[in-house]
């Protein structure tokens, strides 16, 4: 079921494009990756979205309809830009945000305290904000910003400020939000995090759509016909014997083996490659080798740029 229809979406700010009849579409339940580079149109989307400004152009559907102000209270959105007061005692604020977010006193107060616990901060219950960590002030709006159980999340750079053991517990608390039913833009640079809980993804370049689909389709996609072959034993001279359709790229020896990272061209299979080295080796280990989402942004984004660079 799509739960978000961007259509044909513009925005211009003066003379600058931000974004250029942008169109994808969201299932629910689903983490989605929102990439692309620095300046690329990613936060005025969020923007429109969350109705803090309006597009010039294009419709947003949400569950089928045109999107209105009264949806709003079905959103999370934790900003990349954060914003809690630096003065005001971390409880009070949390407090009056999940109130202002429609919670009544006794419930907020419930939630909070068993958020902040699960989240080890509850300590911190009486101190003032400018006395966290960057990364604790990012636990205390993380935590308002799903309070109010919203079944839309929208993450902006969420895992900025934070080491790599609280940046699993995040991406863990959102594969949990997500099994709840919740649906999750997840905008980031963090290309890893992208792989480890996107099921979608959408890439954008100059207020252009450049990439869009099922995250492990599109690594299929763009997959370079590349295994690695980890063996022993392998006979004396093997690149000699090499069919033709076989390339050796790299051979590196690991831990007594040779770990051989080859290509196979299109009219032979990888039953054929490992049919080979099992004729002249003993195997260890065989898989394909997938492009990583690192890699396909890279190449996706250098070869968009090439392509337009002397419009």
């Amino acid at each position: 079921m799509k739960f978000i229809e961007i259509q044909n979406v513009t925005k211009r700010f003066s003379n600058h494009l931000a974004l250029d009849k942008i169109s994808f579409s969201i299932e629910k339940g689903v983490v989605f990756g929102l990439l692309g580079p620095n300046g690329a149109g990613k936060t005025t989307l969020i923007r429109i979205l969350n109705q803090i400004t309006a597009p010039d152009s294009g419709d947003i559907l949400f569950e089928g309809r045109p999107i209105k102000r009264a949806d709003i209270e079905r959103i999370g959105y934790l900003p990349e830009e954060r914003g809690l007061y630096k003065k005001m005692k971390v409880g009070e604020q949390a407090l009056y945000l999940a109130q202002l977010k429609g919670l009544p006193k006794e419930e907020a107060l419930k939630r909070l305290h068993y958020w902040f616990k699960k989240f080890e901060i509850d300590y911190w219950w009486e101190r003032k904000v400018e006395e966290l960590s960057k990364g604790m002030q990012q636990k205390v709006q993380f935590i308002t910003t799903i309070i109010h159980q919203p079944e839309f999340l929208i993450f902006d750079e969420p895992f900025s400020g934070f080491d790599p053991i609280n940046a699993n517990l995040l991406k863990e608390e959102i594969l949990e939000l997500k099994k709840k039913g919740a649906t999750i833009i997840l905008s980031t640079h963090n290309m890893a995090s992208v792989e480890e809980i996107c099921d979608d993804i959408v890439l954008i370049n100059n207020a252009e759509k450049i990439l869009e689909g099922n995250l492990a389709e599109i690594k299929r996609d763009t997959k370079l016909n590349q295994f690695q072959v980890e063996a022993d034993g392998i006979d004396d001279g093997i690149e000699n014997i090499l069919p033709s359709e076989f390339e050796i790229l790299t051979a590196e020896k690991r831990n007594g083996c040779i770990s051989f990272t080859m290509k196979i061209s299109k009219n032979a299979t990888p039953n054929q490659l490992l049919q080979f080295f099992i004729q002249h080796a003993s195997v260890h280990s065989f898989k394909e080798i997938l492009p990583s989402m690192n890699e396909i942004f890279i190449q996706q984004v250098n070869s968009y740029n090439k392509s337009h660079q002397h419009e």
